[in-house]
């Protein structure tokens, strides 16, 4: 029914299962560390949180119209997509209303481990319960339906498995940020994507900063030399205690397999750890801006919440580039009282600085621009969904959001390993060990 679909079929390989230099149990249990003094930002938004926006998004999703049907140029009145959604937790659940409202999109399909969550998603979206599928390979019955396209709003430790699966069924992919916890499950998804152009089919990984005109036209002007060469960057996703909720949830009962799958946000191996799986928004616009691979990272972190969970909840990490192009990174997830997620770059003839929820901005002596970027939460998701939707009707197969997904998706791997081992790592070191983390599913329903 649409332009970018295929017939043809193509075996999905993935990397092979590597010995690793660099292990998960080398993560140390770090005490506390004193924080960084941090000055105000220029232009900055401190009282923005990506948890609040998902608060008033959420509130607000119901009553809301997305966007204009005009705005989807070229598709016709009634091809809508039919999709169905894999994951229906917090934001698997709101991501499937914005599906169902979009006009766009049939929400025909559920998936998820958990019942409950199937149910509920079910019932508010008219999903009959026989198009509701639960546990671990639940989103394997659901590609066997007629689906177009698929959402992959799952844990990301289960994304890479979901999207090759995706793409061998001959569905079009909507993947959640991060896309994968370690190095293979990155390549795996760099190989999916391929897959996926080849066979004629959309894949977009939803990264609302890409999305926005204000965040494009920083970057697309610091690529054109708006600011000279660049001299240092700046990255930082500031938050105050998180999760509390879902470390509530695992103290019930912390031994029980379904109960750590429910707090996968605060467990290392389903979620990739922090600066994976929430600190990734700071870092892919630093590796966007840069457009460059680091070539080696220094850093350190640790654990100051007293959680259950064995996520890190602060990092400070250096990563070298090349040209001798240093991006100095930090992250905490603890405390009180400043919330920021930054980027900020100065260059030979200027300085920009993007923030998310607040203002992006660029000053040199021959140029200035600033724009907002307020509603950023809610409405980068709309911008993808629409993206998503005029990739494939209009058959444009590129997927140009994957290649710097993976690149991004690396960098905070790399990060991470290097304050995990406390030792300096180069990216070839990364990739050549290619650790692979395992999450055992005993006790859990296939």
């Amino acid at each position: 029914m649409n332009a970018c679909s295929s017939s043809n079929t193509v075996a999905t390989t993935h990397p092979a299962t590597r010995s690793a230099a660099f292990t998960q149990q080398s993560a140390p249990d770090s005490s506390n560390s004193a924080a960084p003094t941090r000055l105000p930002l220029a232009g900055g938004s401190p009282d923005v949180t990506r948890r609040k926006f998902l608060a008033s998004a959420g509130a607000a999703a119901v009553g809301l119209t997305i966007l204009k049907p005009g705005l989807v140029a070229g598709a016709e009145a009634n091809s809508k997509i039919d999709i169905g959604v894999i994951g229906c937790g917090g934001r698997g659940a709101w991501i499937a209303e914005l599906l169902a409202k979009n006009g766009h999109y049939n929400v025909v399909g559920l998936a998820d481990y958990f019942q409950d969550r199937v149910d509920e998603a079910g019932k508010k979206l008219n999903v009959p319960a026989s198009k509701r599928f639960t546990g671990l390979s639940g989103y394997k019955r659901l590609l066997e339906e007629k689906v177009d396209a698929v959402a992959i709003e799952s844990p990301p430790y289960f994304h890479p498995e979901q999207a090759a699966a995706a793409v061998e069924a001959g569905k079009h992919v909507y993947l959640a940020k991060p896309i994968a916890v370690d190095v293979p499950g990155c390549q795996s998804v760099g190989e999916s994507g391929r897959k996926a152009t080849e066979k004629r089919l959309a894949f977009q990984v939803d990264f609302q900063t890409r999305a926005m005109p204000s965040y494009q036209q920083v970057v697309s002007r610091i690529h054109n030399g708006g600011i000279g060469k660049l001299v240092t960057v700046y990255a930082e996703y500031q938050t105050s205690l998180m999760f509390e909720g879902r470390d509530a949830e695992l103290r019930k009962n912390p031994s029980d397999p379904e109960v750590r799958l429910r707090s996968w946000g605060i467990d290392r191996t389903l979620s990739g750890d922090v600066i994976t799986e929430q600190n990734i928004h700071a870092l892919d616009v630093a590796t966007w801006i840069v457009n460059a691979n680091p070539i080696k990272a220094y850093g350190r972190g640790g654990r100051a919440r007293p959680f259950l969970g064995d996520c890190w909840d602060h990092y400070s990490v250096l990563f070298f580039f090349p040209n001798d192009l240093m991006v100095t990174f930090t992250a905490k997830q603890v405390g009180f009282g400043f919330d920021d997620i930054m980027v900020r770059a100065h260059g030979e003839t200027g300085s920009a600085e993007t923030n998310y929820g607040g203002t992006c901005w660029l000053h040199s002596r021959d140029d200035a621009f600033t724009g907002k970027t307020d509603d950023i939460y809610l409405v980068g998701v709309q911008r993808n969904m629409v993206s998503f939707y005029e990739n494939i009707t209009k058959g444009d197969c590129s997927n140009p959001t994957v290649k710097p997904s993976v690149r991004s998706n690396l960098t905070t791997i790399l990060g991470r390993t290097a304050a995990y081992t406390g030792t300096e790592v180069t990216w070839d070191q990364m990739l050549q060990a290619g650790e692979k983390w395992h999450f055992d599913p005993a006790g859990l329903k296939s």
